[in-house]
């Protein structure tokens, strides 16, 4: 299976386009298109999924059991399928956010503590 995505240990972090699909979902069941505008729209423009990644990305949710099938209708003569979080994929999701935030929070406090020595940028000092 995929490293990096939901099969590994809980401990290794998610990677980013599975962090965003899983938060995606967090409000609610979505289909396909809708995961991937939300994805792109929470990243910025940074994460554009094609349907291959999104799709593969979900199947792999699916198998590490962080995310199921919510149901399918059809649309337009196409059909359609839902997906939700889990259970396991609600806290999976909030022990990786939890985990990031607290790596941004330590970066933080180190990047005051450079400031308050005087140093302005990599290498550089104030006189």
């Amino acid at each position: 299976m995929f490293l990096g995505m939901a099969s590994a240990p809980s401990s290794r972090p998610l990677q980013e386009p599975a962090f965003l699909i899983l938060s995606a979902l967090a409000t609610g069941p979505a289909h396909g298109y809708g995961i991937s505008k939300d994805v792109e729209q929470s990243s910025d423009g940074r994460v554009a999924l094609r349907a291959g990644t999104l799709y593969g990305a979900i199947d792999r949710l699916v198998a590490a059991g962080l995310v199921e099938v919510d149901h399918e209708e059809v649309v337009d003569s196409r059909l359609r399928r839902y997906y939700r979080l889990t259970p396991d994929g609600g806290e999976r999701l909030a022990a990786e956010a939890l985990r990031a935030q607290a790596q941004a929070r330590r970066a933080l406090e180190r990047l005051d503590a450079r400031r308050s020595r005087g140093v302005i940028g990599l290498g550089e000092v104030t006189a």
